[in-house]
């Protein structure tokens, strides 16, 4: 009776193009929106231009540079990250349009349950903001899917385990090898928590992947055995 109440005070509307739609995303843009799909990189999930590759440029390189390889297992973004969706991500994060992570999460079980079922989850980790990022923009956006794919899925969201402990700034603004030095010491693990074998990681957008490795890696110094991710966009293979 709430929602009910909610939705005629304030009508649900489609994420992409801001008009009323009780079904979430609207038609037209359905038929806008790009799904990731084959050919794509075996280990991230980036959609890929040669059908003879089995990996992107980055997971290549991650692999080549390291003798223990990825801390990910496999990885998988629902959306390509070009418009409308990069439009509605950013709205998501920064324009507090949260209740649009009930929207993506039901996509992402829509689209990839199955897949969550065969990589047997048995905990959903959000990447988590900085103390002082979630204080201003009042929500981690990365939370608010993990806790609404839970709910729809059953499998436990933990919220106490991953902690962002280092102030970084955005990706976005530096190379690879700056990359990986922004996120050295970025995320701790608690010590009370007990490491299951699989976890799933869930994050807005994955571009090279570093912050979901460095998140991986510390999961895994901790005691969990396979890590895999799921995003709501992905940016391009190459």
């Amino acid at each position: 009776m709430i929602q009910k109440g909610l939705n005629i005070l304030y009508p649900p509307v489609c994420p992409f193009c801001g008009h009323i739609s009780p079904e979430g995303i609207c038609a037209r843009c359905r038929e806008k929106i790009i799904h990731v799909k084959e050919p794509f990189c075996m280990h991230c999930g980036k959609p890929l231009d040669d059908e003879t590759q089995e990996y992107c440029r980055d997971c290549e390189r991650r692999i080549a540079v390291s003798a223990r390889g990825s801390c990910i297992a496999q990885g998988r973004g629902l959306w390509i990250h070009r418009e409308p969706v990069s439009g509605a991500v950013y709205r998501f994060k920064y324009k507090n349009k949260r209740n649009w992570g009930r929207i993506f999460a039901n996509e992402m079980e829509k689209h990839y349950g199955s897949q969550i079922r065969r990589w047997e989850i048995k905990q959903i980790i959000p990447i988590p903001l900085h103390v002082s990022k979630r204080r201003k923009r009042g929500f981690n956006q990365s939370e608010i899917i993990a806790r609404e794919l839970s709910f729809l899925t059953g499998i436990p969201c933990k919220t106490d385990v991953l902690f962002r402990v280092k102030k970084t700034v955005p990706q976005k603004f530096l190379d690879n090898s700056g990359r990986a030095e922004n996120l050295r010491g970025a995320f701790a693990v608690s010590r009370k928590w007990e490491a299951p074998r699989n976890i799933l990681l869930i994050d807005d957008i994955y571009t090279t992947g570093a912050t979901l490795e460095r998140a991986a890696k510390m999961l895994k110094k901790a005691g969990a055995r396979n890590i895999y991710f799921l995003t709501i966009s992905i940016g391009q293979g190459i």
